[in-house]
């Protein structure tokens, strides 16, 4: 028999029964579907937070107070020690490095911004004029941060593109004064819209100099220290001279923590490549479950057509054709399902990224192989049984008992 033959004899038995096979194609069709969209979550996922680390900036390297390898509590926390802040002048010392570019000093807290009777609670952001180099960020009005002494406490600041909205609406707001907490600042430039990076909206920040900030929360510290390395070769020789120069100003004591921007973009890379993995694998379950109805359905099928297959057998049909037609109805079950869950999938996919335009959802293309390729193969694996015992019948005794 040929192949042809054999496709279109396996086709012919598959439009016999009409709802079996339609209930076996869902069923496979519902597992691929599931692998393409699950996977294409985490996908996405890992790609979002590689655009929101990329959107940092480029060559860095973060300092913080404290001795741990994440930003969570360190077990001197635990026994209520304090970690030893960071100062402007460690900050400074920093540019010591032949390796490191820029800084960027970087200290945090909230307050009320008003003007006349308008009023909101808003993150205020000090740090210093290297910021807006070191971020990537971008200038919509006016002009960011004067340059200049890092302990100058003048009354400027730079607006949010939303905050600018809120207060001025379409009036000019470079040139006005706000009132930030109990001290007035004059607007002196407004930040261009770059919505969230991080789970930080910029757009609703105010920024000002840390000095200034420092005199508005009643602080010395520095949060953070943002570090540019002169190139993506010097990085690991300014995460070096970071921890030793910082060392030596705090009498020999390692008590901050040094990381860079690639070492934490790998890590959370990683961890979500193997969630990606988690998650496809845990769908795939599905497509095992759609491999055992087709084995149970073509068992089924094997007990209903044992006189045709008796027939085919007394006709000289060898046992391996008889294997043949069975493999092919599993085969075209599997690939139909197969393709109608991809396409499924795929939809699934372009809502969900309609639904969250902010998460970049794709299927990655060893996803998609790989659904497709598991749903073949469980198929084939399954029928292999079905197929076994229709090639065993003795065509007198199937002619007989029909």
């Amino acid at each position: 028999m040929k192949l042809i033959d054999v496709l279109l004899f396996a086709s012919g038995s598959l439009r016999g029964s009409r709802t079996r096979t339609l209930l076996m194609i869902l069923a496979m069709s519902i597992g691929v579907a599931a692998v393409v969209v699950l996977t294409g979550l985490g996908e996405g996922a890992r790609r979002y937070v590689v655009g929101q680390f990329s959107s940092l900036g480029t060559n860095l390297v973060i300092v913080f107070p404290g001795r741990t390898e994440t930003a969570g509590i360190g077990p001197g926390m635990l026994i209520g020690q304090i970690p030893r802040e960071l100062s402007l002048d460690d900050a400074q010392a920093l540019l010591r490095s032949y390796a490191v570019s820029r800084i960027a000093p970087l200290t945090i807290g909230s307050t009320q911004v008003s003007l006349g009777a308008l009023n909101r609670e808003v993150i205020v952001l000090g740090s210093t004029a290297e910021l807006l180099e070191v971020r990537h960020m971008n200038m919509g009005q006016g002009q960011f941060l004067p340059a200049g002494d890092v302990h100058a406490s003048e009354s400027v600041c730079v607006l949010g593109a939303k905050i600018k909205r809120e207060l001025f609406g379409q009036q000019q707001a470079v040139g006005a004064w706000v009132r930030l907490g109990d001290r007035r600042f004059r607007v002196v430039g407004v930040m261009a819209s770059q919505g969230e990076s991080m789970g930080f909206n910029t757009d609703e920040i105010v920024i000002v100099p840390i000095a200034s900030a420092h005199m508005l929360f009643n602080t010395s510290g520095v949060f953070r220290v943002l570090v540019e390395a002169k190139s993506r070769d010097a990085i690991e020789a300014a995460k070096r001279d970071a921890e030793q120069i910082l060392m030596v100003r705090h009498s020999g004591e390692r008590d901050v923590t040094v990381i860079t921007q690639d070492a934490v973009l790998a890590t959370f890379d990683r961890i979500l490549r193997a969630l990606t993995l988690a998650v496809g694998g845990i769908a795939s379950i599905s497509l095992a479950v759609a491999g055992i109805l087709i084995m149970n359905v073509m068992l089924i099928a094997v007990s209903q057509r044992i006189k045709e297959i008796g027939l085919l057998k007394a006709l000289g049909a060898p046992a391996a054709q008889i294997r043949n037609l069975f493999f092919a109805e599993a085969i075209l079950l599997s690939g139909i399902g197969s393709v109608a869950g991809l396409l499924l999938g795929e939809a699934g996919v372009v809502v969900i990224g309609r639904i969250y335009p902010s998460l970049p959802v794709v299927a990655p293309w060893w996803a998609v192989l790989a659904a497709l390729g598991t749903a073949l193969g469980t198929g084939i694996l399954f029928s292999v049984w079905p197929a076994r015992r229709a090639a065993r019948l003795d065509p007198v005794m199937a002619l007989a008992r029909s």
